[in-house]
């Protein structure tokens, strides 16, 4: 039989090498008594076919396996997707806020009310000092439980705002924020305000309740359960429950100021995480355009990255301290229309160690702020303060702390 293989073939000329053709006086090789020098250049490797091993068209399957990298070169191939590592980071960094205003700033709220209803207070506590005297005290006599009940209470609240804010927005054109165009449209502001209005006015028997169990002494508080705040909200809704003392004011009697307080603080809280967002926002695209001129070394990847996060949580942070610092006197006032007339006993604010009743006798929202202003004067619109100091600076060093560690991970990444 004749062989198919061309005259032209040679182990040595298929692949396009430039070797002389063989001469007369040309050994034959033998496997026996070739070098291995020989045998390397006698075995070939198949041609490359266009399309094979992901080869684009031209490229050549490389005839040996390329060195393994050096201990100072970074392998990329282990690294995390950026954009798993992105989402990753983003619900940690939101769950590390959501924790600090909601779990670590509880005792600051608890204390805060305690004082703000605490009309026979003579230390107003306007010094973070001064509240974590008191604080300490409160803790050593009454246990670790005392400045952190109440806590589910809020949740139910919250839970309860949502719900409501949904189904209202649904069968209604009332439209919610995420509805709102960008464009300033008076029409569609009033109708979403109008829906928070009557979000709070649901929402507000379940908070009255979730407030007396904040302010209410550990000392002669029982242990209620998540859903008693619904319980109890229901219950003074339809007049039922633990009888209340006549100064207790109907609850059409505390729409206005509750109103007024929720719609306020939304006000202000959200045209200030606007206002700081715009300024953050157009600050990191100064800045990355001046990096883009410039050089192009640094860890710029890791500050692009921090920068898609903190802005929204640092407007959101200065928007909640804001809102809280303005409206704190109407806050107070607010405090205390909803607990006056509910047998509330609360810990004594000037020294820890006593408790006292709540036994005020406020005909309405005009006639608690002129007796505040003529008894304890304007200071007493802004007793415990100093919580507020406290609050905010355990976030502000939370936010703090999470962006160092954000940033460690991304450059170790």
């Amino acid at each position: 039989m004749s062989s198919r293989r061309p005259d032209s073939f040679d182990g040595l000329g298929y692949r396009g090498r430039e070797d002389p053709p063989y001469a007369g006086g040309y050994s034959g090789r033998s496997f026996n008594n070739s070098s291995s020098i020989d045998l390397q250049h006698w075995v070939t490797t198949p041609p490359d076919i266009p399309g094979s091993r992901n080869l684009h068209f031209g490229d050549s399957t490389p005839q040996f396996e390329t060195a393994p990298p050096e201990a100072g070169e970074d392998v990329q191939s282990a690294a995390p997707p950026p954009d798993q590592l992105n989402r990753f980071a983003g619900f940690g960094i939101g769950l590390a806020s959501l924790f600090t205003e909601n779990v670590l700033a509880h005792p600051c709220i608890v204390f805060r009310r305690q004082c703000q209803v605490n009309y026979h207070a003579r230390c107003f506590h306007l010094s973070p000092l001064s509240c974590l005297n008191v604080m300490y005290n409160i803790t050593k006599t009454q246990g670790p439980k005392a400045l952190w009940k109440g806590m589910g209470s809020t949740f139910v609240v919250q839970g309860v705002t949502l719900g409501t804010e949904g189904i209202i927005s649904e069968c209604t054109p009332l439209p919610r924020q995420e509805e709102l165009s960008h464009k300033w449209n008076p029409k569609q502001i009033m109708g979403h305000l109008v829906l928070k209005g009557l979000t709070y006015v649901v929402a507000m028997p379940f908070y009255s309740a979730s407030l007396i169990e904040t302010v209410q002494s550990e000392i002669i508080r029982d242990n209620p359960g998540i859903l008693d705040c619904v319980k109890e909200g229901v219950g003074r809704v339809m007049g039922l429950g633990v009888p209340h003392s006549k100064r207790l004011l109907p609850l059409w009697g505390l729409v206005f100021p509750t109103v007024l307080h929720g719609v306020l603080h939304y006000i202000v809280s959200s045209g200030v995480q606007k206002l700081v967002l715009y300024f953050l926002q157009r600050r990191n695209r100064s800045d990355t355009s001046a990096k883009r001129l410039g050089s192009d070394s640094g860890p710029d990847t890791v500050q692009n990255m921090l920068d898609a996060y903190f802005p929204e949580l640092i407007a959101s942070f200065a928007a909640s301290l804001c809102a809280d610092v303005l409206l704190f006197p109407l806050e107070t006032v607010l405090h205390r229309l909803h607990v006056q007339g509910t047998r509330t006993i609360i810990d004594n604010t000037d020294l820890g160690f006593e408790v006292l009743p709540i036994n005020t006798q406020y005909e309405g929202m005009r006639d608690c702020i002129n007796v505040i202003r003529r008894d304890e004067g304007a200071m007493g619109f802004y007793k415990g303060f100093g919580t507020i100091l406290i609050q905010y600076s355990l976030h502000a060093a939370v936010l703090q702390i999470t962006k160092m560690i954000y940033s460690t991970l991304l450059q170790n990444a």
